[in-house]
């Protein structure tokens, strides 16, 4: 690895872009790194603004489980689908959310296997992030049935009743497609974290924090055949990852490209799907990191070169989805389908038309800030047109499930689609639980990944540090 000569604050090298090859970590030595990351968890006390921002995002999860539990009594009556909008907020914060967790895998997977280094900050809680997103989209699922205590009867297998899944329905491939995704990415996160897990177990002074984090580094020594058989193990899983970054969200995709309602029955949807997952995915991945590097002073660690690139990929995939909405209105006149160009008219000029605008706003327009270099080097800006891509993301599967659906073929059956209390308490409570969750990771797990950082100390820091002992 090149290094330039070592810059004498973190401010000059976090003002460096990637081109310019800065020195990695100044000023850090690998028992400075070690002890900064541990002490987050170990040493630091717990502060009133975590409890709060945990009591919040707790508060939130509770709605949801009160909805589901009115669910569970009433029925899917309680939500505002209806006829012809069978699919409602359910399918949208589904596909939403598993859109967000696309980012996680491209980190931590694809740039492990072009040897990216500038993923080693932030790929740890993004893997988490993409776990816990997976979580959330898969309780939309299960609810939307009507009958999650049968949601055993989507998986083949032997039974009495010789009923077998319908494996021509895309809805089935998404349980395998997703229940993959999720296991390869626990595997992967398991996986990286066990080097780190040793090092809280060896750091840890509490006997019951000492003797859990003993039970899940599962015997790591750090042992050259440890190393040889983790680096086998990790590069195989990072392979294995990196296809589902592609199909996972393709064959979500066939949930809506292989039907023959207008609006839906294109081959543009793949590719715009997923390149629209892994611009939610970054957004979100910005809206962590910024909060994290502030409230836990790691700036040093996750500097301003590692928001720059991740702004860039944003605004590269911002441009993809952009191509794709414009792809999506040539189809839909170039076709000569009469009901295509009348979904698109319905989008533009419709009922329904302030989502539609919306989302060309927060998705295609505001975006465009991120050419300019200050913007990306501004926090505060830059996870303020993050938020706004979030939201506009979510708009985009709104327009593309309500839009599509609630004026159908004849003009008898058009009806309005309105989501009631208990669709928003339920998609608010698993915002809720992702947050939740990332609360309970940053203050039990290692966010940062300890033992790829050292490797990111310069060789002539390690030198001069031989030289001196």
């Amino acid at each position: 690895m090149e290094h330039a000569p070592e810059t004498k604050s973190s401010e000059t090298m976090e003002r460096l872009l990637p081109g310019q090859s800065p020195v990695l970590l100044p000023g850090h030595t690998l028992e400075t790194i070690t002890d900064k990351i541990v002490s987050i968890v170990l040493r630091r006390p717990v502060t009133l603004g975590w409890v709060g921002g945990f009591a919040f995002f707790f508060g939130l999860l509770n709605l949801m489980l009160l909805a589901m539990a009115w669910l569970f009594i009433r029925g899917t009556g309680i939500w505002g689908i209806n006829v012809p909008v069978g699919w409602g907020f359910a399918i949208v914060n589904f596909v939403w959310w598993v859109g967000i967790g696309h980012a996680g895998t491209l980190i931590s997977a694809i740039l492990l296997l072009v040897k990216q280094g500038w993923r080693n900050s932030i790929n740890r809680f993004a893997e988490a992030m993409t776990l816990f997103a997976v979580a959330c989209a898969g309780v939309f699922p299960l609810i939307h049935t009507g009958r999650p205590w049968l949601a055993y009867w989507l998986f083949p297998y032997p039974n009495t009743m010789g009923v077998w899944p319908q494996f021509r329905s895309p809805l089935l491939w998404d349980v395998f497609a997703v229940s993959t995704y999720a296991t390869i990415s626990a595997l992967f996160w398991f996986v990286g974290l066990l080097p780190d897990l040793a090092t809280f177990r060896d750091a840890a002074t509490n006997p019951v924090a000492k003797r859990i984090y003993g039970l899940l580094a599962m015997g790591w020594r750090g042992s050259a055949r440890h190393w040889k058989r983790y680096e086998s193990a990790y590069v195989l899983l990072a392979g294995l990852a990196a296809p589902l970054v592609l199909s996972v969200h393709t064959v979500v995709s066939f949930d809506f490209a292989i039907s023959i309602i207008p609006g839906w029955h294109t081959t543009v949807f793949p590719p715009y799907f997923v390149a629209g997952a892994i611009y939610s995915g970054f957004a979100m991945v910005l809206v962590l990191a910024i909060p994290i590097r502030h409230f836990y002073g790691v700036q040093d660690m996750m500097t301003m070169r590692h928001l720059d690139n991740a702004a860039k990929v944003m605004l590269g995939t911002g441009l993809i989805v952009a191509y794709g909405y414009s792809m999506e209105a040539f189809y839909a006149y170039y076709s000569g389908s009469l009901y295509e160009w009348f979904v698109l008219k319905n989008r533009m000029m419709g009922p329904l038309a302030w989502s539609y605008w919306c989302l060309i706003i927060f998705n295609v327009l505001i975006p465009q800030v991120l050419w300019i270099r200050k913007v990306r080097l501004y926090p505060p800006a830059l996870f303020c047109t993050s938020v706004v891509i979030l939201f506009g993301m979510w708009l985009e599967r709104f327009v593309i499930v309500v839009t599509s659906l609630h004026r159908d073929f004849l003009p008898s059956s058009w009806g309005m689609y309105v989501a009631t209390k208990w669709d928003y308490m339920t998609y608010l409570g698993t915002l809720g639980l992702f947050f939740c969750a990332m609360f309970l990771f940053i203050r039990l797990m290692p966010m940062i990944t300890i033992f790829e950082m050292r490797l990111l100390v310069p060789q002539s820091k390690l030198s001069e540090e031989a030289a001196h002992d």
